[in-house]
This record gives C-alpha cells, structure tokens and sequence, in this order.
C-alpha cells in the first residue's frame, strides 16, 4: 500500500470536494478562531481548589471527567466511545510507598543511612504490600545503555541479578568534530535518544535482572531540578498487568548528585572521573565496594481512572471510519505536599489545563464549520500522563478505534501563554510528513518552524503523542515558539526558565495575571488548519525515511 505523499499540501486540499454544497476553510486565516475569554474561563475552572489538583482516583477526577464529558457535549460533540459513553476506563493500581526499614549502605565496614527523599527516592512498581531490598552489592554502570547499532554495551558480560544499580541520566556525550559539538551519528547528538530517558534505563535493569536501578540525578541533563524527582516518591500509579509488574526491579527510584559522589568517594573513586570515562565505548561497570539494604511497606489500591473521548464524524461516508486524534492529559497531582505559601493544591494551570481547554475550544472551532472534514476528528482528554504517560498507553494498547485507520495523532500539552511569536518549536522535527502540513500552515501565518532548542531534554519521550508514535501512528507535538513579537531576544528563555524554577509541578502553576493568550490563540489555530487538513487529504501522512517508527506503521497498514 503506497501512501507516500505525491502532491504540496495546498495542492491536495484544493483537490477535496466538500459535501452539501457548503464553502470549506482552505487557508489558516479562514478557519475558525479560538474564543481565548472562553479557554481562560475553562483553564480557571480545571486549575480551581475545586477541581483538587486533578488527580487519577480522586474526587478531583470525578469532577473533571463530568466537565469535560459536559463540554463536549454542550459543543455538540457525540460520545467518542463506541458504547455510547464520553469515557474509556483505565484500570489503575495505586502504590504509596512508606519506608519500614530506612535506607541503609554498607561500605568499607560502615553502615549509614542515606536520607529517603533528601538523598534518594525509592519507590516500586511491584504490586506487594512489602518489598525487600537485602545486602545488594552496588554497581556503577555508567549510562545503563545497551544498544547494538552504536556498538555500545554499559553492562559489558556483567551479571547484575540482584544488584543495585546506578547510572547516568540521558545520553552518553561523544564529541563531534568541532569544539563543543556531539556527533549527531551516535545518541543524536544534542538530542536526546529514548536511551536517554530513564524509562529506558529502568526497563533495561529489570531486564537484566537487577534488583534496584538508581538514577543519578543531574539538573543540566534532566532536564528538571531534583525536586520533581522527589515528587515520585509518593503514591505512583501504574497499568493494572496481570503479573503485578513483578518482572520490574523491585526498586527504581533516583539519587542525588551530592549523596553519588559521596558513595564514589568512601570507595576511592573519583565520580567526575569516571562519569567521562562512562561517554566512552571502553567503559566497563565499576563496583561501588557497598551493598544496600531497604524495606517498603506498600499502600496498595486497586481503581479505575477515566480517558474522556468525543468525537466528530466525518462528512465523507467512505472515508469517516479513518480518524485524526487530538490528545490533551487532563490530569495533575492533586493534592500533596505544601508550596512556600502554605498551598496543597497542585493546580496544573499551565500543565495541562491550558492543553486540556484548548482542546476544547478546538473541539467548538471544529463543531462550527459548516460541513466537518471528510476524516472523523477523535477528542481524547488522557489521564494519568504525569504517571508515566498511562493513559495514552492504555488507548494505544486498547485502541477505540483502529489505529491502522488512524491518520495522525496531534498532542496539546502545555499552551504559550506569554504572547505571539514570529515561530513555533516542533518536537521531533522532521520526523513524519505532518511537518510538512505544519510548515505550510505555519507559513500562512509568516512563522516559521524551529526544532527543539532543548532536545537534549528528551521532550519527545515525555508525552502522550509518544505512545501513539511507539505504535506506528505518526504524531505532531509542538511548544511555544521562541522569538516573541516586539519582545526583547531573550523573553521566551526568561519566561521558560521562571515558569521551570518556580512553578513547574508545584501548587504555584496557578492563573497568572500577566498570561497574554495571544499566543495560545495562534498556535491552538494552526494545530486546527493542521489536523483539518490531514482529515480532507487524499492520502496518509508518513514517517520519514530513517524513522524508527516507519516500519511498524508499513508493518500496520500492509497488514
């Protein structure tokens, strides 16, 4: 089956006929603008004390799901399940560890304690009321990465079972050839591989055998400070599997870069030294001469979560069983531990209710065209995404509907809401054929597309459009432009960096009275020419030659 594009963008949306006569937007300018006084209201209402930071299993979801299930419905939307419902059920299990017996490392015939949360946070996906961690030698395996086709292997023969392991966040680092450069041939170079994310690093361990993966926590290369880690030590959740997740290491967590070089030093080992040596294909694991100890008393509730879905059918009755997905994550942390004022509630303004009432503000925009697009148009509000990206992997593994008839995933998470900009940031850049249809569109607009500045960051693997992409769907995820019309240069960096120091996973991601939606009104409007556009085009969008996710889509639709 042939879908590769053969014809410009514009050229293949001319050629749609639209049904009933009824004149169609055949330019970004023409579709319909976004009401921003209506997302305003909508963002305040999901980032309220009332909505209780919206988290998966809480009264804050039931709250939630009924508001957005009452919008779409209010937009005119159908539900998007095929049972007649606005929801998908998403079987969860909740686990919140307590430490039982504290954290303790034997090292050169000294036992002290490493303090849980200060110095590392641990934590464990196996459904089990008590997990044990006993006199498990320590092991550093530099970047916990092995992959074939770089001809790298962190683990080099080594038998980790029942080991604990620590290793490096992100990519190994190898110099390209000019000062300061990284040779794009090997990890990505500045960009971050899925090698990189620790996901990877923990399914690798367990994998492996390990029986605890540590990650060294850097703020540079993470991407984030060391308290969003500490956040993962309270209740976590995770797929309901049959095997309660026993094939994962018994814990995974992080640790500090100051408790690290500590553990380094008591063994004689200089950890800058051998963090260098860990970017090298010769590494090989290094013994901490240190065995760890711990027990966790686990919380253990079984619940079901809600994806809430609407859809709007297409116009064409050959071609309104094929779907483009917009995917926005509805949910936040609820409630935790306090900010400096003394707030428990996690409000997620910005992430990710201004995505979630963008969406449904699309969802309006969509409903007021004259005639719908050919294609149907599939609203999927996620849950559980600050979990792990849980509710987009449920949908993908238990799709609504097919996703070999599925177009293009497009993913909303976290609006600009600091004004216009003459660009916009496309994650993943040149990555599908939806770059072309955003790189038209967007000319329309007289912006233009940069890739991530950030992409060491791995942002790529950090939402919902991922678990789509690992499935063969091609997937757009954008962020905010970077050049802010009549700002100074450095605007967007300084508002990006204020909104990551100060407000970034803390109850202080509230309202701000200086939001300028302009912005979020620009990009929220070429995300819609976007997705119209794939939904009238006579062929599907396509990965790019090179994609890793190119052969399982021709796998998928060759079926």
């Amino acid at each position: 089956m042939n879908l590769r594009q053969v014809l410009p963008i514009g050229a293949l949306l001319a050629t749609c006929a639209c049904g009933g006569g009824a004149t169609q937007p055949q330019t970004v300018a023409e579709m319909p603008d976004l009401d921003t006084s209506r997302v305003l209201a909508d963002i305040t209402r999901l980032a309220s004390d009332e909505f209780q930071g919206r988290a998966p299993g809480s009264e804050g979801e039931r709250i939630t799901v009924q508001f957005l299930s009452d919008q779409f419905k209010a937009a005119g939307l159908e539900p998007g399940n095929p049972d007649g419902t606005w929801v998908q059920q998403v079987p969860l299990v909740g686990i919140r560890p307590r430490v039982a017996k504290p954290f303790t490392v034997t090292q050169a015939g000294r036992t002290r304690q490493l303090n849980v949360l200060g110095d590392v946070v641990p934590f464990s996906r196996h459904v089990t009321e008590t997990v044990e961690l006993a006199n498990s030698d320590m092991v550093f395996v530099g970047y916990g990465i092995q992959a074939p086709e770089y001809q790298w292997d962190d683990y080099k023969g080594l038998d980790v079972t029942g080991k604990t392991l620590l290793m490096l966040v992100n990519d190994p680092p190898i110099p390209g050839s000019g000062p300061g450069d990284l040779d794009p041939a090997v990890f990505g170079g500045k960009a971050m591989t899925y090698y990189g994310r620790w996901t990877y690093k923990y399914e690798k361990a367990a994998e492996m055998g390990a029986a605890a993966v540590l990650v060294i926590h850097e703020t540079g290369p993470a991407g984030y400070p060391f308290s969003v880690a500490q956040g993962m030590g309270g209740e976590r959740f995770n797929l309901s599997t049959p095997d309660k997740n026993m094939g994962k290491a018994s814990v995974e967590g992080w640790i500090s870069l100051d408790a690290t070089t500590a553990l380094f030093k008591n063994a004689g080992l200089d950890f800058d030294a051998l963090k260098a040596s860990a970017a090298t294909r010769e590494f090989a694991p290094v013994s901490l001469k240190a065995t760890a100890s711990l027990t966790l008393s686990q919380q253990i509730r079984e619940l079901d979560s809600h994806n809430v879905v609407a859809k709007l059918t297409g116009s064409d009755p050959e071609l309104n069983t094929e779907y483009v997905v917009y995917t926005a994550h509805w949910d936040h942390f609820g409630i935790g531990e306090p900010g400096p004022d003394g707030d428990t509630i996690y409000h997620g303004a910005s992430d990710n209710a201004s995505g979630t009432a963008t969406m449904l503000e699309m969802a309006r925009a969509f409903k007021s065209l004259p005639t719908p697009p050919k294609r149907s148009i599939i609203f999927l509000a996620v849950t559980a995404e600050e979990q792990g990206l849980l509710g987009s992997e449920y949908y993908a593994r238990f799709p609504l509907y097919p996703l070999e008839r599925t177009l293009a995933s497009i993913n909303i998470d976290g609006m600009n809401l600091w004004g216009a900009t003459s660009d916009i940031t496309v994650i993943g850049l040149g990555a599908s054929d939806l770059d072309d249809y955003i790189s038209e569109a967007a000319a329309e607009q007289n912006r233009t597309l940069i890739p991530d500045p950030e992409s060491e960051k791995g942002f790529y693997y950090r939402s919902d459009h991922f678990n789509f992409a690992k499935v063969g769907v091609p997937a757009l995820y954008t962020d905010t432009g970077v050049t802010y019309i009549g700002k100074p240069a450095d605007y967007g960096q300084q508002k990006r960096d204020e909104y990551n120091v100060n407000d970034y996973h803390k109850p202080s991601d509230r309202v701000k009275p200086d939001w300028d939606l302009a912005g979020l009104a620009q990009d929220g409007k070429l995300l819609l020419a976007v997705g119209y556009r794939v939904a009238m085009a006579p062929t599907y969008p396509e990965w790019k030659p090179g994609s890793e996710f190119r052969a399982i889509r021709e796998s998928m639709l060759n079926r």
